[in-house]
């Protein structure tokens, strides 16, 4: 199985889910600017890797939003409350301008510090464009053929100025949100390829082969010394320092103390004395805590809630046992879920996959409003597309859903296309490729029928896969169906394709790559377009959104029409937030995981 950058974003999606629930946890503090914040991690979910070029066995909300970005703030930084927004006033550097048609962005650094004193210039922006041509693979934000490194022609920078020019035009947006905001700008101090060797990664000509040699030997280094958790609280970290937070204890179990980095150059400073990442193994230890008033935000599962959310977007009524101390908290994380569907299988089942209409007639049949309603006690969305809930209108317009829950329509359409009901069975009994007929490749008397795999070990996931194949079975499909632990069914989903409907149940994360763009799922060749989809109007409507200046409308609307994945119900992450804490952004869970503990006080 290969293992890329979007396998990493698809297993960072399930701590998503897990650790945006698990937004900070406060214990009770004295009156005044002063106090400790304590926040739960999600169970195993303990953040591991300090060195903010992650590889892609590290790359995960926990160690990127929730760990590293407290201490170092990327080139440009998004989100802030529940919005998934640019925020300017929060980013190392002016926003970036294009010019000569898009092929040329400007980057200048507005002069803040890293801990030891050193200005945070053009020269740590190209210590990590240097390092990320060395090796883009080392890097899990690496999408091979597209954007940086690989289309980019030249880059230098000089004092507070970066130039980076492009091979092509680049959509503005696209290259601001997937790529400038993955950028780390790191200190001198870490360029070195030992202990005691200082090398020259960061001074290097970008490209250039001595500067490759060069940044290979302090990568090498410098990850193998992120991975050393017993370096973290280190002069050699804490020195690179320019987010508002300092590390200053961290054990082996993944529980961390942050105090207040006096160095912060940035808007918000913290308003309490430490902040507190405590690790859990399980749900049920967090859930302890909460019913013992040790924590001030923690998650529940949507099971312990006694009744569901009356409407979408509402809140219903807490936990009876926390109701007295807590109240709740939902929002929906910035991904989309869906089912992979395999388009490789050379048998008549993937065969009928390839076929559009019955594509329509499986997604007619997933009842996710009901699944929403009945699964996750109302909190939840629905995905009509790949787009997010609640994307802004500067990316996309609403996309009205093609396909929702209507059996009738599903019947008709297999009726009209030959199929026929024999002892329950939908049947072809028209086959060919002509109008109202079966299709390419489907025989005469062939049963419809698909294996489906899906990750077991969550009751969610169980609930809704089970209801959908309830569902199709009463269509008249044959269903045959398995389940296996996570890592193995993404490794079913992406590696030999031994189904026809494959679900983790978590989809896809616009994280840390916030344009939710389609090249890495639906392009042919695409590093995580795990079902081999492939259409050219498809290919045609994203490189327009990536190379062009169109919105993402038109793909959007394409692949909600023509189904390259099963669209499935989406569960919302949901807090638990103390009556007395205060929050000047409010305590709506952020859809990208971020934890902003500056912005908290008691």
């Amino acid at each position: 199985m290969k293992v890329g950058h979007s396998l990493r974003l698809a297993l960072a999606a399930v701590v998503v889910s897990s650790v945006a629930l698990a937004y900070p946890a406060f214990a009770t503090v004295p009156s005044g600017g002063s106090g400790t914040i304590v926040f739960a991690e999600a169970p195993g979910a303990n953040p591991n890797f300090i060195f903010p070029y992650l590889g892609c066995a590290y790359s995960s909300v926990n160690n990127i939003n929730q760990f590293q970005m407290l201490m170092y703030r990327p080139l440009y930084w998004f989100g802030l409350g529940a919005s998934t927004a640019f925020v300017p006033s929060l980013s190392l550097a002016d926003r970036p301008t294009f010019s000569h048609g898009d092929r040329t962005v400007t980057v200048t650094m507005k002069g803040w510090r890293f801990a030891d004193g050193q200005v945070v210039n053009a020269r740590s922006v190209m210590f990590f464009l240097n390092m990320y041509k060395a090796d883009p693979t080392a890097y899990c934000g690496y999408n091979a053929g597209y954007g940086i490194p690989d289309q980019v022609k030249s880059a230098s920078g000089h004092a507070d100025t970066v130039r980076i020019n492009f091979t092509t035009s680049v959509n503005p947006n696209w290259m601001l949100d997937n790529y400038l905001s993955q950028i780390t700008p790191m200190p001198d101090r870490w360029d070195r390829s030992s202990g005691s060797q200082v090398s020259n990664c960061a001074t290097g000509t970008f490209g250039a082969a001595a500067t490759d040699t060069a940044c290979n030997a302090v990568m090498a280094y410098l990850t193998k010394k992120g991975a050393t958790t017993s370096s973290f609280t280190g002069a050699f970290w804490q020195g690179g320092d320019d987010g508002p937070w300092r590390l200053t204890s961290f054990d082996a179990t993944g529980d961390a103390t942050f105090e207040p980095n006096a160095k912060y150059h940035g808007p918000q400073r913290a308003q309490v004395r430490f902040v507190k990442e405590v690790a859990y193994t399980t749900v049920q230890g967090e859930e302890s805590d909460l019913l013992n008033n040790n924590l001030s935000i923690g998650y529940v599962d949507t099971s312990v809630l006694s009744s569901a959310a009356p409407a979408p977007g509402k809140l219903g009524p807490n936990w009876i046992a926390l109701a007295a101390h807590y109240r709740i908290e939902s929002g929906s994380p910035w991904s989309f879920n869906y089912a992979a569907l395999n388009f490789t299988s050379s048998d008549a089942n993937g065969a009928a996959i390839d076929q559009l209409y019955i594509r329509q007639a499986l997604q007619y049949t997933v009842d996710q409003r009901n699944i929403i309603e009945t699964v996750d006690k109302g909190y939840g969305s629905t995905i009509d597309s790949p787009l997010p809930p609640n994307t802004p209108l500067l990316i996309a317009k609403p996309i009205i859903n093609p396909y929702p829950f209507n059996y009738a329509a599903a019947r008709t359409l297999l009726s009209a296309h030959g199929w026929t009901l024999v002892n329950d069975v939908q049947t072809c009994t028209d086959p060919g490729t002509g109008t109202g007929q079966c299709g390419a490749n489907i025989a005469q008397g062939y049963q419809l029928g698909f294996n489906v795999v899906w990750a077991a070990g969550s009751s969610t996931l169980d609930s809704t896969m089970s209801d959908e194949v309830t569902n199709w079975e009463s269509l008249g499909v044959l269903i045959t169906h398995t389940t296996d632990t996570f890592n193995n069914v993404v490794s079913d989903c992406t590696g030999p394709k031994a189904f026809e409907i494959c679900a983790w149940g978590y989809g896809w994360s616009y994280v840390p790559a916030d344009y939710p763009s389609g090249e890495s799922l639906f392009l042919a060749g695409g590093d995580f377009n795990v079902g081999t989809y492939a259409n050219p109007e498809m290919t045609t409507l994203i490189k327009k959104s990536i190379y062009g200046t169109s919105t993402l409308s038109a793909y959007a609307n394409f692949a909600a029409q023509q189904l390259p994945v099963l669209y499935q119900p989406q569960t919302n992450s949901i807090v638990e937030v103390a009556r007395t804490l205060r929050s000047s952004i409010g305590f709506d869970p952020n859809p990208l995981g971020d934890f902003m503990p500056e912005y908290m006080h008691y």
